[in-house]
């Protein structure tokens, strides 16, 4: 069983309310046509989801987020969950490339044990490319560091705690289709971007 809650569910259960009763009009439903808002796709460890290769979080704490959560904002995903692995799961780091050589078929990931797992990688950021494109989102709040959701810096695939810059693999695939992607160290500024889409 997977220890996160699929996006599409997530989806179903924020945007798509019961229907009311005895045939009749939910009068919600005009208004919130006229007044969408932004969504955002998170990191699901950055929400408290146990997602991540030891089976642990990185739960962030900031009032932003907690705000976000109140208005129904955001969207709960992990692509290396989504894409197929398992949790817990051996660390896995980008070798020779980072996120954008990966989806280019010039680079692999590969876990600590050896073993290739690029195609998961890739199908989780496909997969989380399309819950960002069906929901019309421009923006995501990504795990900083990770081979699949880092935006500034990456480990250097030597399993040595050492880092690089470059990007994940989804982090990587949502930028090229022109979503900005920011960490949890950015969430002042992923405030601003948000608050100068709307």
């Amino acid at each position: 069983m997977r220890a996160t809650t699929p996006a599409k569910l997530l989806f179903r259960r924020i945007f798509q309310p019961d229907a009311p009763s005895h045939g009749k009009k939910d009068p919600t439903l005009k208004r919130k046509k006229h007044h969408s808002i932004a969504h955002i796709l998170v990191s699901a460890c950055l929400l408290g989801e146990s997602t991540r290769y030891d089976r642990g979080h990185m739960r962030c704490d900031h009032p932003k987020l907690e705000q976000w959560l109140q208005e129904n904002r955001l969207i709960s995903f992990c692509p290396e969950v989504e894409g197929g692995l398992p949790t817990p799961r051996p660390p896995a780091e980008i070798i020779s490339g980072d996120g954008l050589q990966v989806l280019d078929a010039e680079a692999k990931v590969l876990d600590v044990e050896g073993r290739e797992v690029t195609e998961q990688y890739r199908c989780g950021a496909q997969k989380a490319l399309q819950v960002a494109q069906e929901n019309n989102m421009r923006i995501a709040i990504l795990k900083a560091r990770s081979p699949s959701c880092g935006s500034k810096f990456i480990y250097d695939g030597t399993f040595s705690i050492t880092l690089k810059p470059g990007k994940g693999v989804t982090a990587a695939l949502l930028e090229r289709e022109g979503i900005r992607v920011f960490n949890e160290e950015e969430i002042e500024q992923a405030a601003k971007f948000l608050q100068a889409i709307e």
